[in-house]
């Protein structure tokens, strides 16, 4: 037996004539005297489409319709009214209400068939189209999912290389990069966002690739000329980055995390809000893991030592909404976790 065809007609010549012309093409039909009928009918059946008459007594086709569409799973039955009726304002208030066409009474053979047909072949290559896009859909997700995962191995795999070179300050990036993206947290953004974030905390310091081992690792005080080396690493950063084109947003972190709040900072000067939110955020986080992490010449400073410091910076070196947020961290950190172990 073929298609399943649910006929509503509370005229029972037109019930045997639908019947009769559908079951001649192999159909299988139902017929019903009612919109009462059809509610009861469909609690427990799911026709593949319905010949719903318009002008019945209790509901009518409208009030029929109405009904199935509150129902999310009937809603998706396709409709055609069966109509004497031959004006726009019926048609348009149909189509409105969700019928897929009209059919006009007296039935034309041909024309009932045909309208039956096409509406059961739309409405499953509709279902066909939208499992093969549901389909293609996880299949992309899937492999974003991959790449972005390739992607955040490349970008640790390049920060371990970047701290490689200084002898001091083992898993800095990766510890900058944690610091960033709860700060980011606090202070509301997006899942996204502070992933976006923590992949910028990764690659700060990336311009340090260009810095010589013997200035990066020098266990004295550096000369003046070296400092203005070491200063270059955000320009050398930003440079590096802007090649990688899907992620623009990585040059921020690595060209602007020395600015400072009062506008004191390098390599632009920037000052305060001209100073971009990452970079912001950044700034504090790098300046939270440089005191709170081994050097040649001290080791870890003390909580306190590190707490007075982000509170003297606020408004002059940090952002103070974010070092206010890093201090908030702090308090919480009664044991004095966030460190390098």
């Amino acid at each position: 037996m073929g298609d399943w065809i649910t006929v509503i007609d509370d005229d029972i010549s037109n019930l045997k004539m639908a019947n009769h012309i559908l079951t001649g093409e192999d159909f299988r039909v139902s017929c019903l005297k009612s919109g009462t009928e059809l509610l009861d009918f469909l609690k427990s059946n799911t026709p593949d489409l319905l010949l719903l008459d318009i002008h019945m007594p209790e509901l009518n086709g409208f009030e029929t319709l109405e009904k199935i569409k509150e129902d999310e799973r009937l809603a998706a039955i396709p409709v055609i009214f069966l109509t004497a009726d031959d004006d726009a304002e019926t048609e348009a208030k149909g189509l409105s209400a969700g019928a897929m066409d009209f059919i006009k009474k007296p039935f034309v053979p041909e024309v009932l068939l045909l309208r039956a047909r096409h509406t059961i072949d739309l409405i499953r290559l509709q279902g066909d189209l939208a499992r093969e896009v549901s389909r293609k859909t996880k299949e992309l997700i899937a492999e974003h999912d991959k790449i972005e995962r390739m992607s955040m191995q490349v970008v640790k795999a390049l920060s371990g290389a970047i701290d490689e070179k200084d002898t001091y300050t083992n898993g800095h990036s990766t510890r900058v990069a944690e610091y960033a993206k709860r700060i980011s947290e606090r202070a509301g953004y997006s899942n996204e966002k502070q992933e976006e974030i923590y992949m910028m905390g990764l690659l700060h310091d990336v311009g340090k690739i260009g810095i010589p081992d013997a200035i990066i690792n020098k266990p004295a005080k550096l000369s003046d000329e070296e400092f203005g080396i070491i200063q270059n690493h955000p320009v050398m950063g930003a440079r590096i980055l802007k090649n990688i084109t899907e992620f623009p947003q990585f040059v921020t972190g690595a060209r602007w995390h020395h600015e400072r709040y009062d506008g004191n900072g390098y390599p632009d000067g920037l000052k305060g809000e001209s100073i971009p939110e990452e970079a912001r955020i950044i700034a504090v986080a790098d300046a939270y893991d440089a005191m709170t992490s081994r050097r040649s010449y001290r080791d870890i400073l003390p909580q306190e030592v590190v707490r007075g410091e982000l509170k003297k910076g606020r408004a002059t070196q940090f952002d103070p909404a974010f070092a206010d947020i890093m201090l908030e961290m702090m308090d919480e950190d009664k044991e004095f976790q966030m460190r390098e172990k």
